[in-house]
């Protein structure tokens, strides 16, 4: 394991690794064990006005590099990030419940996002326009917004961390990230590789601790010129309310509730219900892109039923660690009792649970893989994220329907269609409101596309060109007097 500071995993502010000031610590529960594996710092506006100092200290020279130095830097990191995979994905899991197997997966992925970044922000060169006025030149360029606070949930602790940093240190931004207090160790790693690759001190600061305390300290200084959230809707309209204090910007992730609309023209339903199901049950269904609502032609929908629950009864749900296991549990206990909870009032609502449905008994937050039947329109688990591993299968008899029961959420993030028909694939994605479609695809996700959804599923984008805008400001210059 690469060297981590002593006395063990710390924050990370101006180049240093801390213990909170104040003292405060967090212990942090194994999921799949509910055992305390370790102990990390916890702690307040102090460290979070603290890491905003570092980070703006450092603002102006990262600024000025040359954006070829700092993409430089970041391939560094991302061939270190490639590098240490494995050794990292360990602690992932074991702080998050991911199955190893997708810890190592999505720490793969990270350095995919840091090149993209880093050749992207090289072609960042403005734009002149054409003057209607004799003698008068108008260009455009493009400038770093300075300090970025980045604050994160705990379902993919670096996926969540680095698709924003990526973008942010490749234009030129500092950046404090306040990751999950129940995945901090992933965060830290993280920063330490980038310290590693010769990301200069302050450039990226890592604080853990209390949520509130250290998000009002980002809203209150106007040096933090943005926060990128990754989280619950109720935090992100907080956030909107808080950042009229000082007009900072907001790029917010929000979740969702993606639907998935399937025709009967599919070429294989069996196919598509065994990879529905692996989509589905990804992470435990802790994914904010997951299929949730499986809208399924009529003549086609008992057929499909039956695969899932079939699929689904052959996943290996257990220790997290070992290669066999597909299912692990969920990121604590209250939140398994709210997927509990709304199971249980689906079925009260008038659904039906057509395989799993309970709790294993022993050690860990887990939930078996749930399907179920029958969903009544205005039950829970028709118009909230489940964010489990539930699914639920509603038969409809035309497109128009079809397409009606999938927007009538107030989410609008991912949305999915399978079919065989070209026809219905353009017509139905465009009728869907939702900010990316999966047509015969369920992973719409990639470095150099951007991410993001629409109504209350958040504002602005991460990823592609469009995410690296996200973090410069356009300034026109309006030149006279050349006649």
């Amino acid at each position: 394991m690469t060297d981590l500071p002593v006395p063990g995993y710390q924050q990370l502010i101006g180049g240093e690794w801390v213990d909170a000031a104040g003292g405060g610590s967090w212990n942090l529960v194994n999921p799949a064990t509910e055992e305390i594996v370790d102990t990390v710092p916890y702690g307040d506006a102090i460290d979070a006005r603290a890491a905003i100092d570092a980070a703006a200290g450092a603002a102006s020279d990262w600024a000025n590099t040359n954006p070829y130095e700092r993409a430089g830097v970041l391939m560094r990191a991302a061939a270190l990030l490639a590098e240490r995979a494995s050794e990292y994905a360990a602690v992932t899991t074991e702080e998050s419940g991911k199955p190893l197997a997708q810890s190592e997966a999505e720490w793969l992925s990270a350095p995919n996002y840091l090149i993209f970044a880093a050749e992207e922000a090289k072609r960042l060169g403005g734009r002149i326009i054409p003057a209607r006025a004799p003698g008068r030149r108008i260009d455009v360029t493009y400038h770093p917004l300075g300090v970025v606070g980045v604050i994160t949930a705990w379902n993919f602790p670096i996926y969540n961390v680095n698709r924003a940093v990526s973008s942010a240190l490749a234009a030129g931004c500092t950046v404090v990230v306040r990751p999950s207090e129940y995945t901090p160790r992933s965060a830290m790693l993280y920063a330490r590789t980038l310290a590693d690759a010769g990301v200069p001190a302050g450039v990226i600061n890592v604080v853990n601790g209390d949520p509130p305390a250290m998000a009002e300290a980002m809203l209150d200084d106007p040096r933090l010129r943005k926060i990128q959230f990754t989280g619950s809707a109720r935090v992100g309209r907080l956030l909107m309310d808080g950042a009229s204090r000082t007009v900072t910007r907001l790029s917010l992730e929000l979740g969702g509730n993606a639907p998935v609309l399937v025709f009967p023209d599919v070429a294989d339903l069996e196919a598509v219900a065994v990879s529905a199901v692996t989509a589905k049950y990804r992470n435990a269904g802790q994914v904010c892109i997951a299929p949730q609502r499986f809208f399924v032609h009529r003549s086609i929908a008992d057929q499909f039923t039956k695969a899932v629950s079939a699929a689904s009864e052959r996943q290996v749900m257990g220790d997290p660690t070992d290669p066999t296991t597909t299912v692990g549990p969920l990121i604590n206990e209250v939140h398994r009792d709210r997927v509990e909870r709304m199971v249980a009032a689906s079925v009260e609502a008038g659904a039906a649970i057509v395989s799993g449905g309970t709790r294993p008994e022993g050690a860990g937050y887990f939930y078996r893989p749930t399907v179920m039947s029958g969903l009544p329109e205005a039950a829970p688990l028709a118009t909230e994220e489940v964010f489990g591993p539930v699914l639920p299968v509603h038969p409809f008899d035309s497109t128009d329907e079809a397409i009606a029961l999938a927007n009538r959420v107030e989410h609008g993030l991912t949305s999915f269609v399978w079919t065989s028909d070209l026809k219905t694939a353009l017509n139905v994605s465009d009728a869907l409101e939702f900010g990316m479609v999966g047509i015969n695809d369920w992973y719409p996700v990639s470095a150099e596309a951007p991410f993001g959804g629409v109504k209350q599923s958040g504002l602005g984008r991460e990823s592609g060109m469009e995410g690296l805008l996200e973090y410069v400001e356009a300034r026109t210059r309006f030149i006279g007097g050349l006649g």
